[in-house]
């Protein structure tokens, strides 16, 4: 089995990335305007500049339980939007969801979707504005890049988490439990054209899921940083997210209420999102999407579990790349050689790890299935991903090996 690609796919697959980076500059991504809780009446003013009169909210259940989009609910109500709740969203959102929701909106004449949860809520409403935008065709249909090519609905997206960047993205995923497929859809339109960042919304977050976003952000973060399609833009937001992470996520799990802290989390993962919507993700990411899809494992836990090992595998051929973040982020010491560096840098996510009570390995894996989500993962990140350096099926099943418990 190979640890490489052949010479020949690795050329056809860096000419696709250098394709991509070129139509970046020709076609850039729209970016959403971003507003704060402060600014909430800014907000509304463009919304109805849009002549939206209802909209649909889109949130889970446990949400709206907890009352956390009653806030906005009534914000919109008292200044003349009416709203119907669609609340059936669950993670790994269900093409039938996706369904039920565009049903919802048809059926209550919605002019616009305000999306408030995290990536699994704003995943779904974005397919369900690609419902609306494009009737006819089934979401499978859409999967890839560049499919829908329609304007969606305007749709606000309002994250409950710090950590997937969906509100800045130009990609959803969904999932069809029959068959235990995720896939996703990407086109430019499906970037929200708003963004609210209420940091208040997180504060009754768990400790574990605040740390598994926020690891999830970091992850966005890293891989666009070391893959070959970073730009002086992506770079900068990727740095900056990182910084942030490494800084405020300690802090928000000794002081949870703390609204400084968690809005710097909020921030972070936004500026992530806009880099890796720009410049992709990559072997993390393939791999996790496997876990995700056969196991059910959430996507952020994941992540977090496979990050280190991930970036440990690349070995030297990405300590360039993760020694300038361990100096960006004041990890390491100037006088450091650049392996000292990137031991920092692995050392302290192992840290925030641990502190977050989030495992190293996951026992769901079997390993008779390894093959298998080598497999697919190889297959998801081959050639979307622009990965630093080509990795065949025996380095996906060495990491997979390597969180599984057994």
């Amino acid at each position: 089995m190979e640890n490489t690609l052949s010479p020949v796919k690795a050329l056809l697959y860096r000419s696709y990335h250098f394709a991509l980076r070129v139509a970046l500059l020709v076609y850039p991504i729209p970016r959403p305007r971003c507003f704060t809780s402060q600014q909430l009446d800014n907000w509304l003013s463009e919304v109805k500049e849009n002549q939206i009169e209802h909209m649909l909210v889109v949130t889970d259940d446990a949400l709206l339980n907890l009352g956390i989009p009653e806030k906005l609910i009534s914000f919109l109500n008292h200044n003349g939007i009416k709203t119907t709740v669609f609340s059936g969203i669950l993670p790994d959102p269900d093409i039938k969801e996706i369904e039920q929701g565009y049903l919802a909106y048809l059926n209550n004449n919605c002019q616009g979707i305000i999306a408030i949860g995290g990536g699994s809520v704003i995943d779904a409403s974005k397919l369900i504005g690609v419902r609306i935008a494009r009737p006819k065709t089934p979401l499978t249909k859409l999967k890839g890049l560049f499919k829908v090519l329609t304007k969606l609905p305007v749709i606000t997206a309002v994250p409950t988490t710090a950590g997937t960047g969906s509100e800045t993205t130009v990609a959803a995923v969904a999932s069809n439990r029959k068959t235990h497929e995720k896939f996703a859809i990407a086109d430019y339109c499906l970037a929200p054209k708003y963004a609210l960042l209420m940091p208040e919304l997180t504060q009754g977050l768990p400790a574990f899921i605040t740390a598994t976003t926020a690891m999830d952000a970091l992850t966005h973060a890293i891989e666009a940083y070391i893959g070959v399609n970073g730009t002086a833009f992506t770079n900068k937001q990727s740095l900056k997210a990182c910084k942030l992470i490494f800084d405020n996520l300690p802090l928000v799990l000794k002081t949870p209420q703390d609204l400084t802290c968690r809005a710097h989390l909020l921030n972070a993962s936004f500026y992530a999102g806009e880099a890796f919507t720009r410049t992709s993700v990559g072997y993390v990411h393939a791999i996790a999407h496997q876990l995700g899809a056969k196991y059910h494992v959430p996507h952020g836990l994941a992540n977090a579990v496979l990050l280190d090992v991930v970036l440990t595998e690349f070995g030297n051929e990405i300590y360039g790349k993760l020694a300038e973040i361990a100096d960006y982020c004041g990890l390491s010491k100037q006088q450091d050689n650049i392996e000292q560096k990137v031991f920092c840098l692995i050392e302290v996510i192992k840290k925030l790890k641990l502190a977050s009570n989030i495992q190293a390995t996951l026992p769901d894996i079997k390993v008779s299935d390894i093959p298998h989500l080598a497999h697919a993962a190889s297959k998801e990140a081959h050639p979307d991903y622009p990965v630093p350096s080509f990795w065949g099926l025996a380095r996906f099943e060495k990491v997979l090996h390597k969180i599984c418990e057994k």
